[in-house]
C-alpha cells in the first residue's frame, strides 16, 4: 500500500487540492479514515476511508483521468526558497 504523508497537499484526479490533516479510526470497526481539508471554497474538513484515498483511479469509470491514483502527493516548492 502507498504511504500517506500527513500535513501535505494532495491533488484529486479531478483537479482540486486538499491538505491531509490526520488519520482517524472508526471506534466501531477500527477502519482508518483520512481527514483532509479542501484548499478552495469554504476550506471544510472531509473524511474518506484510507484505502479509498490511496486507491488507483477507476479506469472503467474515468478512462481519460490524468492521474494514476485518486489522490496524488504534490511537491510544492517554497516561493521564499526554504
Amino acid at each position: 500500500m502507498r504511504e500517506l504523508k500527513l500535513k501535505r497537499v494532495y491533488r484529486h484526479f479531478k483537479g482540486d487540492d486538499y491538505l491531509v490533516e490526520d488519520v482517524a479510526r472508526n471506534s466501531e470497526t477500527g477502519e482508518e479514515y483520512v481527514v483532509y481539508r479542501k484548499l478552495y471554497g469554504d476550506g471544510s474538513l472531509w473524511i474518506r476511508p484510507l484505502r479509498m484515498f490511496l486507491e488507483p483511479v477507476d479506469r472503467e469509470k474515468y478512462p481519460d483521468a490524468g492521474q494514476t491514483y485518486r489522490f496524488e502527493l504534490r511537491e510544492i516548492e517554497s516561493v521564499a526558497g526554504h
